[in-house]
């Protein structure tokens, strides 16, 4: 099996990536850079970014960026999704340059999601400095944060990401939105890492790519200053602040540029992957997370 590290970073697609420049900077408090090919870097840390933004057609999630350890571990994973069958292309140059890597290959899951998995960053190293004065956000060996894809065929999709990339299961809620409304499975996937979880699957489409990503900071006077951040300047607010039951972060939800949500929290748990025993939900938050406000 693929042994990721975490997810590296993520890409979005912009039909107007100076929305993505004020949101960042603004809004999440994150630096900014250009990018090539007139795109743009969020910038969490000392990494060149966390986020990058491409233009396109469509204001959307494109990419999952995945990290391995090294070179032997990244040929190892090479090996191990061809033995799977899994289409691979291989990053050129200027796609290894941009993202900021010695080398990366190219996949999509079984529901379609497209992948990036490479190895040694390779770009800038400067420390942080937000632009509104957040002090840090919690990367490193955890990396970007978590996203939540969208999972149909889901069988088939949780099996590729159980025994072909390697992710121990975390947590499972089978959530129930109404009593007359079918189940939609939610399985939550941890990495190497020990972040409670880098990927969650969920059973349903999203016409934006994604469902949402988190970002996560170092208190809860982070987290209320971006929502009084979030009301300032007038970005969406999907969910109300509230603590989740499986990995406990405390946290509220609001839409991004590019149509997917994005999840601004703080005090999720780690796991222990050679350990952790998997939980079973019966709750989304144990208090608020009021999602009823992203349809208003």
């Amino acid at each position: 099996m693929v042994k990721i590290q975490a997810l590296s970073y993520v890409v979005a697609q912009s039909t107007d990536v100076s929305r993505w420049r004020q949101f960042g900077e603004q809004v999440l408090g994150t630096q900014t850079a250009d990018a090539p090919d007139a795109g743009l870097y969020l910038k969490m840390d000392e990494r060149q970014f966390r986020l990058a933004v491409v233009k396109g057609g469509e204001d959307r999630y494109l990419v999952s960026g995945w990290e391995v350890a090294d070179a032997a571990a990244f040929k190892s994973a090479v090996e191990t999704l061809q033995q799977a069958g899994v289409k691979l292309q291989d990053g050129d140059a200027a796609l290894c340059k941009a993202r900021c890597v010695k080398a990366l290959v190219k996949f999509a899951d079984p529901a379609g999601n497209q992948h990036e998995l490479g190895w040694g960053y390779d770009g800038g190293s400067v420390p942080f400095k937000s632009p509104v004065g957040v002090r840090s956000f919690k990367t490193g060996k955890y990396g970007v944060g978590h996203t939540v894809l969208p999972a149909l065929p889901f069988d088939e999709t949780l099996k590729f990401y159980r025994e072909v990339l390697g992710f121990g299961l975390s947590d499972v809620f089978n959530f129930q939105p109404a009593p007359d409304a079918p189940v939609i499975r939610l399985y939550f996937l941890h990495a190497a890492s020990g972040r409670h979880h880098s990927v969650a699957l969920a059973e349903m489409p999203s016409p934006s790519g994604c469902v949402h990503i988190m970002v996560e900071v170092e208190d809860q006077a982070e987290v209320d200053r971006a929502e009084l951040r979030r009301e300032k300047n007038g970005a969406k607010l999907m969910a109300t602040l509230g603590q989740h039951e499986n990995d406990k972060m405390t946290s509220f939800y609001l839409l991004t540029p590019g149509n997917f949500a994005l999840e601004y929290g703080w005090g999720g748990i780690s796991v222990d992957p050679a350990t952790w025993q998997t939980t079973y939900t019966k709750q989304v938050s144990i208090w608020g997370h009021d999602f009823s406000v992203g349809f208003s």
